[in-house]
């Protein structure tokens, strides 16, 4: 899944739990991955402007999911931008700067329009040679609540999962010190595992997206990861990291994408008009702020953070 990931629960059948664990993991990457030229999802892609591709109920579900919030008014998430991640590779040792006569021609290509679905027949068509669906914003947090669902089934209470920037908390810490979880908010501005600030965690899933985590520099200029759908270019912002506090993993996954690049003040507006859903700005000058909801949630001034 491109990232490390780290899976830990408190149960008597651990093993065997977790090797189900990891053999869904694989299953799902395989389902879902962009990368992959065997994957489910490249079955897809592969067929643009030939045909509809039958798919697994669960990848129909999360392109559908994406397609619709793709379409969303003012979203900055898409995820037909396949044609344009593909192209920059940023955090790939292939990864380059586009010409800008490239990516105009790119930027025709990435329309969430033209991604046909038929909820009958459980089919995907994109109809424009040369598209590319990428759900690298949404997958991890669909896999996060899927795993999740398996961990229930089988009786399992204290568990954190991990998926590289992805946390989910479920029941209290095995150490039972405490009845949440201390999840640490990367400090963008130091190396990793530095946290100044933590939130408590109960049976939510937090999802941190950032400038800082893949970058391409050349000629002296610095190119992050994230862009925008409109320009094909890296997102111009001053926001160094968005986090998402939500129930849904794939829910912090939707509105970190959706939201990151906006002024922080319109970020914070908007969280606090959804339900269920918190949610925490780091800007590159340094600044904090939070949603009304996370008011007793935040943990502030930490060295360290389990």
């Amino acid at each position: 899944m491109g990232t490390v990931i780290d899976l830990m629960i408190e149960h008597d059948a651990a093993d065997r739990i977790l090797s189900e664990v990891v053999r869904r993991l694989k299953q799902y990457e395989h389902r879902f991955s962009a990368n992959d030229p065997h994957s489910e999802l490249m079955a897809v892609n592969q067929n643009a402007g030939i045909q509809p591709v039958s798919v697994h109920a669960e990848l129909f579900e999360l392109i559908e999911l994406g397609r619709q919030h793709s379409l969303a008014p003012d979203s900055h998430l898409n995820i037909a931008i396949g044609p344009l991640v593909q192209t920059w590779r940023i955090g790939f040792k292939d990864a380059r700067v586009p010409a800008d006569e490239e990516i105009q021609q790119l930027l025709k290509r990435i329309d969430p329009r033209n991604i046909i679905l038929n909820k009958e027949k459980q089919t995907v068509y994109l109809s424009e040679p040369g598209m590319l669906i990428d759900l690298g914003a949404l997958a991890k947090g669909y896999i996060g609540d899927r795993i999740i669902d398996y961990l229930n089934s089988v009786g399992v209470k204290t568990a954190l999962i991990n998926l590289g920037g992805n946390l989910i908390g479920m029941g209290p810490p095995a150490d039972h010190k405490k009845d949440y979880w201390k999840i640490g908010i990367q400090n963008p501005a130091q190396e990793r595992n530095q946290y100044d600030i933590a939130l408590k965690v109960v049976d939510q899933s937090v999802v941190t997206s950032g400038i800082y985590e893949r970058s391409l520099k050349q000629e002296g200029q610095d190119y992050h990861h994230i862009l925008d759908p409109q320009t094909g270019y890296p997102m111009t912002t001053n926001i160094a990291s968005l986090t998402i506090c939500s129930d849904q993993s794939v829910d912090g996954e939707i509105w970190t994408t959706r939201l990151f690049g906006k002024p922080t003040w319109e970020i914070l507006e908007t969280i606090d008009q959804l339900p269920g859903i918190e949610g925490l700005v780091i800007t590159i000058e340094g600044t904090t702020h939070y949603s009304n909801g996370l008011k007793d949630t935040v943990i502030q001034n930490q060295t360290t953070v389990r």
